[in-house]
């Protein structure tokens, strides 16, 4: 059978143009009808979305081809009623609607007329199919959802200290005081890391993550988040830094680098027993010559099978702990700045990180 297929009855022809005998190449659902509403001409596209051939559809009137209905159940061909509804009208954006049983698709019409404001000589429909869109949607959903579930502990916390220091503030000594105030701050910074995570994702995903590069000194940079971990508690011998002097220089973001380091070190220093290794080296690859910091822990390391998700949204390790927007964010980064990221077997056992950065700015 023809894929573009013209219906003649009653002295009623629509004759389809020779740009419809291409329509089988088109990525979407086409469906054309003439003035009486009778289909003429179903493409491949548009019977693969709906589930029918093209044979059963071409003939019929369309509205009962194509029921389309509104989210509320409403028919949506008495709404648009492109026969009766005003000359002036060319026809609608993408729409969202539905079939009889549910199945939702993206709409476009067409109305074709011979002259502005004429009679209506055919509808043309695209079709999409919405599951690339309801992914998106429920990616969105699930984005939100972890974000309001992560932000709830820490204002929780500064809610809760506020409150009893405001209420009974006599009855506390300065050192409970100090101590509270300290869980507000802590809670405050994780709120804002939360707030930023969720904006660079938004960014991220839009392609608008703006970056400012300049020259930085990387092994300043690795020591300086070494000081940071070590002022919070962590244990200074936990840590190595190992840079060679051919990779001490990085173009990049300074604020940018800050956050995959720390992402990169959280993530080392949570999956494993705490012994982190990082390390810089001039490396070479197909984009040019450039600095591989890599970020080493003693943990389980990450089945080969699961890597491929590790930079993807959500994603958790063993611990099930944290957004999963961390290595994300990471991959988002550094490939702004033109370069890479990369998870594989640390020699010594346990995971390492990779990632790389142009040596000149992109």
């Amino acid at each position: 059978m023809a894929d573009t297929q013209t219906f003649d009855a009653d002295a009623h022809t629509f004759p389809v143009s020779a740009a419809f005998t291409a329509a089988h190449l088109l990525p979407d659902g086409l469906i054309t009808a003439g003035p009486d509403g009778i289909v003429a001409s179903v493409n491949r596209r548009a019977e693969q979305i709906l589930g029918s051939a093209a044979k059963e559809m071409v003939g019929q009137d369309i509205r009962v081809a194509l029921p389309l209905e509104t989210r509320n159940g409403e028919s949506w061909w008495t709404l648009a009623d492109p026969w009766r509804g005003l000359r002036i009208r060319t026809g609608h954006r993408e729409k969202l609607l539905q079939l009889p049983d549910g199945r939702e698709l993206l709409v476009t019409a067409s109305y074709l007329r011979a002259v502005k404001a004429g009679a209506l000589t055919a509808v043309v429909l695209g079709l999409r199919d919405a599951e690339g869109r309801r992914r998106t949607e429920q990616d969105h959903a699930a984005l939100i959802s972890t974000i309001a579930h992560e932000l709830r502990s820490p204002l929780t916390g500064i809610k809760g200290f506020s409150s009893t220091l405001l209420r009974r503030w006599d009855l506390f000594t300065e050192e409970q005081r100090l101590t509270m105030l300290a869980a507000v701050d802590a809670d405050a910074d994780r709120l804002t890391r939360l707030i930023t995570d969720l904006l660079d994702v938004s960014r991220i995903d839009a392609g608008r993550l703006r970056i400012h590069e300049v020259p930085l000194s990387v092994r300043a940079t690795l020591r300086r988040h070494v000081e940071r971990a070590v002022a919070s508690d962590r244990d200074e011998d936990d840590f190595t830094v190992s840079v060679d002097d051919d990779a001490d220089e990085v173009y990049a973001d300074a604020d940018r680098l800050d956050q995959v380091l720390a992402n990169l070190m959280d993530n080392a220093v949570r999956h494993g027993s705490g012994k982190v290794d990082l390390k810089a080296t001039r490396h070479v690859g197909p984009s040019g010559p450039g600095v591989l910091i890599s970020v080493t822990d003693d943990g389980d390391g990450i089945p080969p099978e699961q890597r491929r998700a590790v930079f993807s949204r959500f994603w958790h390790g063993p611990s099930g702990t944290g957004t999963g927007l961390g290595l994300y964010i990471v991959k988002g980064i550094v490939e702004a700045h033109g370069g890479w990221a990369e998870i594989d077997d640390a020699p010594e056992g346990g995971a390492v990180v990779r990632v790389f950065f142009p040596a000149e700015p992109v």
